[in-house]
């Protein structure tokens, strides 16, 4: 498995990061431990969690994700992990984290990392990631900037000044940004460079063939400023797999948890979904493998965080690695997204 350094920030991970959001829902501890260990051996370096997993979000399963991972994690040598994690930020409710966060200020930050030092058994995380911006801004399926929804916002130089401390405490190593725009990594990459405080080191941003709205204006900021992104969601919660378009009612996500997905209900998503499958299928490729394929070689992409909830998927996932998509290949995968452009944004 090759690696790849993060930003500037000396981080170097895997290419292909494990997501945990399933474990404590979909999964038991040791079918997650199990993924674990499946992605240890095939020289996956790089575990990523959040604060706020599982999801769907439930007061009755909220941090069990980050604990599942510190039972493992106690059995490994720390440093050969590099562990991820994320705290929630304001505006989408979960009144049992904090209270309700009502920004990422110190007290919510410094409040946020230690639950998630505790619940991972470990004193220090190696990325620290916003989980969505503190502002409004459209998030998770909506898709355009509403002025009308402004409100009250922790300012970008005061969180990362809040994540200076922390940083200088020996508490995280580096720190990212997750389901950023454009403006917000260009504020913080200034307010970093002018005040002398931490640099961005990734974005972790919904990324595959069904949303490529990162290649716009987030490729261009993201590679003249050295931010590395993270790219998550690449199977669009397992519909680039093809077994909807097999078996509507098929197990998995989009049937287990009606109404969560609302990126993936959009008009286009299921017509898009089929011309790749087709295009796959025509190139003796599964659905999936062709979706992970092209995502893991695209160059903006540092790292894909992949996702199962057995340890079979796990294996497709790993074994899309080896696959090498033609130019021909490529080419007509363009061609789709250019009949279908963003059905999932």
């Amino acid at each position: 498995m090759q690696r790849i350094e993060l930003g500037g920030a000396s981080l170097s991970v895997s290419r292909v990061c494990l997501g945990t959001m399933t474990f404590g829902e979909q999964n038991t501890e040791a079918e997650g431990h199990a993924q674990l260990d499946r992605a240890l051996a095939a020289g996956i370096n790089f575990i990523d969690t959040a604060e706020m997993y599982p999801v769907p979000a439930r007061a009755e399963t909220c941090g069990r994700t980050e604990e599942i991972v510190g039972t493992w994690l106690r059995r490994q040598p720390r440093d050969r992990i590099v562990l991820a994690t994320k705290a929630a930020g304001p505006g989408r409710g979960l009144p049992w984290i904090r209270g309700g966060p009502a920004g990422l200020d110190a007290a919510n930050l410094r409040s946020a990392l230690e639950g998630s030092l505790r619940r991972l058994r470990t004193d220090y995380v190696d990325l620290y990631q916003l989980h969505w911006p503190a502002r409004n801004q459209p998030l998770f399926g909506q898709w355009q900037y509403d002025p009308a929804k402004e409100r009250e916002a922790t300012p970008i130089r005061e969180t990362l000044a809040a994540l200076a401390e922390l940083v200088q405490e020996g508490k995280i190593r580096a720190v990212g940004v997750s389901n950023e725009h454009p403006w917000g990594v260009m504020q913080f990459v200034r307010l970093a460079e002018e005040h002398g405080l931490p640099r961005i080191a990734s974005i972790q941003n919904a990324y595959g063939l069904l949303n490529r709205t990162y290649d716009t204006a987030l490729a261009e900021v993201c590679h003249r400023e050295s931010v590395s992104l993270l790219a998550y969601s690449p199977l669009a919660f397992g519909l680039l797999s093809g077994k909807y378009l097999d078996d509507p009612q098929a197990k998995g996500r989009v049937n287990a948890f009606p109404g969560f997905a609302q990126r993936y209900t959009k008009p286009n998503v299921s017509p898009a979904a089929a011309a790749y499958a087709v295009l796959a299928r025509e190139h003796g490729l599964t659905p999936a493998q062709l979706a992970l394929a092209w995502c893991y070689r695209r160059w903006c992409v540092a790292s894909t965080i992949v996702g199962a909830t057995s340890l079979a998927q796990l294996e497709e996932n790993l074994g899309a690695w080896e696959i090498e998509l033609s130019p021909a290949l490529l080419a007509a995968v363009d061609a789709v997204h250019l009949r279908y452009p963003n059905p999932a944004p």
